[in-house]
Formats: C-alpha cells, structure tokens, sequence
C-alpha cells in the first residue's frame, strides 16, 4: 500500500468510533423524547380520571369516609406493587415493564367505564398495582442520560407533569360535562391504547448497558421479582439509606399537605369547582415553569448536594407561610416557592438514588421512590385529617417547618463535614 493509501487508512480509523458514538447519542435522544411523549400522556389520562371518578362516587352513594377508603386503597396497593414492578422492569426491560403499564392503564379505565355498584369502583383500583408508567420512563431515562445531565433530564419528565396535568383536567372536565363519565372513561382507555402503541414502535428491549445486561449472579435471583431481599439490598449502597429516609421525612409533611388540598381548597378557602380549575391550572403553569426554566440551569450550575439543602430550606420557609396563610390570593403567592422545593426536592433525591446504584438496578431504585409518593397517599389522609379537624391548617404547616429545619440542620452539619475532609 502506498504512503499516501496508510496516511488515508489511519486518519479514517478515528472517525468510525466518533460516528458510531454521534448515532448512538441521536438513537438515545429519539428514545428519551418518546419517552417524555409517553409520560405527558399518561398523565393526561390519569387526571382525565381525576374528573370521573369523584362525581361516580357520589352517584353511587359514596360519602368523604369512604372515598377517603378508595384512595387509601390506590395507596396500599402501590406501596407494595412499586418496588416489585420496578425489579420486573429491570429484569424484563423497558419495553415490556410499559407494556405492562400501559395494559393495566386500559384495564383500569375499562372496568372504570362499566362501574355501576360501589364494589366496582374498588375493583377498578386493582390493575394500579401495575400501573407505574412513570417510574419506568424515569428508569429509562436513568439509563440512556449521562450522568452529570441525569438531574435536568429527569426534570423533562416533571415537565412532562405539569403538561399532563393541564391537558388532562381540562380535557376530562369538558367530556365529562358533556359526554359523561363512561364516555369520559372510554376515552382514557383509547389513550392509553396509543401510548401503548408507542411503546411497542420505539421503545427498546433494553435500556441497560451492555455490562449491565449481562451481569448475572445467580438465575434464581435474576429470575424472582418478589425477592424482597434483593429489594431492600439496594439500601446497602453507599449514600442510598440516608438520602432515601431524608426523601421520606423532608416529604412526608409537604405529601400531607399535598392529599389534604382538596378539603383545604373546599373548606377553608371555600372554592367552587371552576375556581378549583383555575387554581390546578395554575399549579400546573408554575411547575411547567419550574422544571423548563429554572432546574436544567441550576443542576448546571450547582451540586446535588447544594440543591438538595436550598431545597429543604425552602420547604420550611413555605411551612412556615402555609401556618399563617389566610386566604387563597395569600396562598397563591406561596405556589411558587412550594412548587420550587418540591420539584428541586423529588427531581434531586432520585437523580442521587439512581447514580448510587449499577444501571441494572434503576429500575428498582425508581420502584422504591414511588412507593414513597404510595406511603404518602396511604398514611396522608389519616393523618392530615386528623391534624386538619383537631389543630387546623396552621399545624400542617408548622410540622412542614419545623421537621424540615430539623432536616436542614442534619443536612448542613454533614454538607460542612464533607467538605472540611475533601480539603483536608
């Protein structure tokens, strides 16, 4: 080969890795965007079912018990299914885990559109069990983004949220008001059709890496997703138990505060139906705000750790206004900062789970903080109602303070630790 043929040869062998490195990227970036697609979906159909399933209660003779019993039932029945589907989705991939989901979505809506007996309404509840759309798009997120971008990706999919949750509620209160609730849930079902189609058109088998894929202990334990042992083994990771039980404690107050809104909306600030809209509309546009603006560019700037401490500081300061607010235009001059805390705290706390476990194990990880949001849900209305009817709105939010300045000053003293002996 001539001289001139080598110096051809070696300046091309560069480019091929370069080229195959850009193509995976874009293939990467497709996924991730359908993905994002998917969840903004999903969410539209479950608060479309949001607007169906109170005013079905009331026609079939539910009271505020024992509806409070039908949402404790969706929360019992997540708590447990969460972390296994999130072991099911990384033992089976990506594509079956929201195939899965997406199914039982149907499911749920079908049995949803033929609930004519009080007993239904619990049994249309039961394919929630599996219905964990979200985890699974934030575990296919965790695998496909770097990790230095894992937060402002994660971000997109709370964005995603508050699109969903615009779509959804005005979507659902039109065909509700017009078409009724069989139609309305008849509706929910075909859209998750689609969003199932679009699982099997683009998403992959996988979203593990290659090593991770092929990481085998033993068949047993790769086999068995009802292991609880495997599970709760992903607490042994460095940095996971404490970072999970600030997640639980930091949120607890806020998720309380959070499933007693719509009591409070009713009864304090005496809404109507349409105000109570407007008002959702508007959590909706501030977190929208939140998560496409500001987020991406301070998970740029600062670390997680930095993010995760003015997190919680500011859901103490936001505690602290929720104990002396007195009207809704007092409360709608809080949103903003609450919904800055919430989505720094939820987009943080799991973006520092997921870099803490192998990419096999996202999923599971996701699965556990969902199960956190179904604890909430579970113990939220005992608890909020009981500090709501005996102490008013102000100790809902002097707990939030005072629990989250607790966790401020646990959070700061091991911040300044860490730092002191990285320089030293």
């Amino acid at each position: 080969m001539s001289p001139t043929g080598e110096t051809t040869d070696e300046t091309s062998k560069p480019s091929v890795p370069a080229e195959i490195d850009a193509e995976d990227k874009r293939k990467k970036a497709k996924v991730i965007f359908v993905v994002y697609v998917i969840a903004a979906l999903d969410i539209t159909w479950m608060f479309l079912q949001f607007t169906v399933t109170p005013y079905l209660a009331k026609k079939l003779g539910f009271d505020t018990l024992w509806f409070g019993y039908l949402q404790t039932t969706v929360g019992v029945i997540q708590l447990f299914g969460g972390p296994m589907f999130g072991r099911f989705a990384d033992l089976f991939g990506a594509r079956i885990a929201l195939s899965l989901a997406c199914s039982s979505t149907i499911v749920f809506f079908l049995l949803l559109a033929i609930a004519d007996h009080p007993a239904m309404l619990f049994v249309h509840k039961l394919p929630t069990v599996f219905m964990h759309v979200l985890p699974a798009s934030q575990m296919v997120v965790a695998d496909l983004s770097e990790p230095e971008k894992r937060a402002d990706a994660l971000s997109k999919l709370a964005l995603c949220f508050g699109i969903g949750m615009i779509a959804g509620s005005t979507l659902g209160g039109h065909l509700n008001t017009r078409y009724g609730e069989t139609f309305t849930a008849c509706f929910g079902a075909a859209g998750s059709a689609v969003s199932l189609l679009l699982v099997l058109k683009f998403i992959p088998k996988t979203t593990k890496t290659q090593a991770s894929s092929t990481d085998t202990r033993d068949d047993s334990r790769k086999k068995s997703v009802f292991n609880v042992g495997e599970i709760t083994r992903l607490m042994k990771y460095p940095g996971v138990t404490p970072t999970f039980l600030v997640k639980i404690i930091s949120g607890l107050p806020s998720g309380i505060f959070q499933v007693m809104f719509s009591i409070i909306a009713l009864e304090f600030f005496k809404l109507e139906p349409q105000q109570n809209g407007y008002l959702m509309a508007y959590f909706g546009i501030v977190q929208m705000v939140m998560q496409g603006l500001v987020i991406g560019r301070l998970t740029a700037r600062y670390s997680d750790k930095s993010l995760l401490l003015m997190s919680i500081g500011v859901s103490s300061l936001v505690g602290l206004a929720q104990a002396y607010m007195q009207n809704v235009v007092h409360f709608c001059i809080i949103v903003p900062p609450m919904m800055f805390a919430l989505s720094v705290f939820n987009v943080i706390t799991d973006s520092m789970l997921t870099k803490s476990v192998p990419s096999s194990e996202t999923g599971t990880m996701m699965g556990l903080c969902a199960s956190v949001q179904s604890l909430l849900r579970t113990v939220g209305p005992t608890v909020g109602g009981f500090l709501y009817v005996n102490y008013g709105i102000s100790s809902i939010g002097l707990i939030e303070f005072f629990v989250n300045v607790c966790v401020f000053v646990f959070m700061l003293q091991r911040y300044l630790k860490s730092t002191t002996e990285h320089r030293d």
